[in-house]
């Protein structure tokens, strides 16, 4: 018979886990069809416990779990071949995309082609030691997946494309827009280095540097004030220049 609110065989990675009760792991999930939820792994933190292995960030899964609440409990794991994130700006960079899907992601609220963006990350992030163009883009993903998708060639205030010889604001409510505009969260945007930009250059020093300042604004909007604690392993590691 069919257990209620029980799902098989669901495509989810770990963003994060912790003790829970006595023996037990509280696991939180970006999954395919339900997005982030959160289950427990009854037993998942005993000493001999499968478990401990298998739900490890960056590892693709399937997995079964059933409930009806915000917390569901974890019945079935199934690990799926994937890569390994050996270099430690890739393991970095790896945590902080899983902290910001953990902080900003509502939970139960599924977005499958920002989960298809994350697995292109995840191995991207094993293939390369260049991480920095690896998160902008996934910032971008996250950006339309939330709704604040915008042109880095189109001015939203005038309707204008943007010129090489002028200066630009951008506004995470409002994408870039033109000098004039009020009100806007950051300013002194050379429209030279956008139009680079929305080609996906990010080879110049001066493109990875607007690109940044653009994506942290944007994604500091949308923490509204949570902390990221993985941007501490970036300001005491190798790779302080690569965080948003």
């Amino acid at each position: 018979m069919a257990v209620k609110g029980a799902v098989h065989q669901e495509p989810a990675y770990v963003l994060h886990r912790r003790p829970y009760r006595e023996t037990s792991l509280l696991v939180d999930l970006f999954t395919l069809g339900a997005g982030r939820i959160s289950v427990m792994a009854r037993g998942g933190n005993a000493p001999r416990s499968p478990l401990k292995a298998q739900l490890q960030p960056f590892q693709p899964l399937l997995l079964d779990w059933q409930g009806r609440g915000d917390l569901k409990t974890l019945t079935q794991t199934e690990v799926r071949p994937g890569p390994a994130l050996r270099h430690t700006d890739s393991l970095y960079s790896g945590l902080y995309v899983n902290e910001l899907l953990q902080r900003i992601l509502p939970p139960g609220d599924p977005h499958p082609e920002l989960f298809a963006a994350y697995i292109e990350t995840v191995n991207a992030l094993a293939d390369t030691e260049d991480v920095e163009p690896v998160l902008r883009r996934f910032e971008g993903n996250l950006a339309e997946a939330m709704g604040l998708g915008f042109d880095w060639l189109l001015t939203t205030d005038t309707g204008q494309e943007v010129e090489a010889g002028s200066f630009y604001g951008y506004d995470p409510e409002q994408g870039i827009v033109s000098s004039a505009a009020t009100g806007i969260r950051l300013t002194g945007l050379p429209g030279a280095v956008l139009a680079e930009l929305a080609r996906g250059n990010l080879d110049s020093r001066e493109c990875r540097r607007v690109a940044k300042r653009v994506m942290r604004t944007l994604t500091d909007h949308l923490l509204q004030g949570r902390p990221l604690n993985s941007r501490s392993l970036f300001s005491h590691g190798r790779g302080d220049h690569h965080e948003s």
